[in-house]
């Protein structure tokens, strides 16, 4: 049995400036998507693009941008309405007070998707186009956020088996050992997602497959990571005994499936 280290979420002090394992998490997930994408300009079919149809490093800058607008934005937005609706529903203002915490990846998943489709409409591109350079790049950013919950010792797992060898006890849970379901989910929706899709899109596929391989995956993983991660408490499990994350991983693989036939059909 372990016992998680106690770190303090703080990684530097600079007199009144906290800066926050979490924050330097998500740094650390910015600068590998721009790294990736930078990578991902050599794949088929974007490599060979010419004229107007070519992508550039500027439009990785572009959409790096957008894209952390929409995670910022889309994962607050999403978890006040999906986790808290009534409570912040009578406090509004506190909607704004992110420094307290509270992101929903499916909410930052959703505004990730709006600024797809405005960098599509804008650069005039096909948004299968777009989505299929944008996801394979997005897992090991995923992986970074599940090493901020680790360090912070949130989003623990539901309480294990005594002989689980890696059981282990986060202080604020109890004294009863838990899976350590934060890393459970950066290996499988993280590295695990992020291998697999990356050897994937190395080839041309038809436009939406890798978009469609992503929303699949990350469904299918993250669905199953939940079975040993502890529910919010105000929450608990949902109607047939599934989680909040469960219930809103089901669209992502109904639509992934739905995008995967659609485009097996379309010429």
């Amino acid at each position: 049995m372990l016992i998680h280290p106690q770190i303090d979420p703080v990684a530097l002090q600079l007199g009144p400036v906290a800066v926050h394992w979490y924050g330097l998490t998500y740094l650390a997930a910015f600068g590998l998507f721009m790294w990736l994408a930078h990578l991902r300009l050599r794949h088929e079919p974007f490599a060979s693009m010419t004229g107007v149809h070519a992508w550039s490093s500027k439009d990785v800058e572009d959409i790096l941008f957008l894209g952390v607008l929409g995670v910022i934005l889309g994962g607050r937005i999403g978890y006040c309405l999906f986790y808290k609706p009534v409570y912040y529903a009578e406090h509004p203002l506190e909607i704004f007070a992110v420094w307290q915490g509270g992101m929903s990846f499916h909410g930052g998943m959703l505004g990730v998707i709006v600024a797809e489709l405005w960098f599509a409409w804008s650069r005039k591109r096909p948004v299968l186009q777009v989505a299929d350079f944008v996801a394979p790049c997005v897992p090991t950013g995923l992986a970074m956020g599940r090493v901020g919950n680790f360090i912070n010792g949130e989003l623990w797992g539901r309480v294990a088996s005594p002989d689980l060898p890696w059981g282990m006890i986060f202080r604020g849970a109890g004294d009863l050992p838990r899976h350590p379901s934060q890393i459970y989910q950066f290996l499988g929706e993280g590295l695990l997602l992020f291998v697999l899709l990356w050897l994937y899109a190395r080839k041309p596929r038809r436009p939406g497959r890798v978009a469609a391989a992503f929303l699949i995956g990350y469904g299918v993983l993250r669905f199953a990571a939940e079975f040993f991660r502890e529910p919010d408490a105000h929450l608990g499990l949902l109607s047939l005994g599934m989680s909040m994350g469960q219930w809103l991983c089901v669209p992502m693989i109904l639509g992934g499936t739905g995008l995967w036939l659609w485009t097996s059909k379309k010429q």
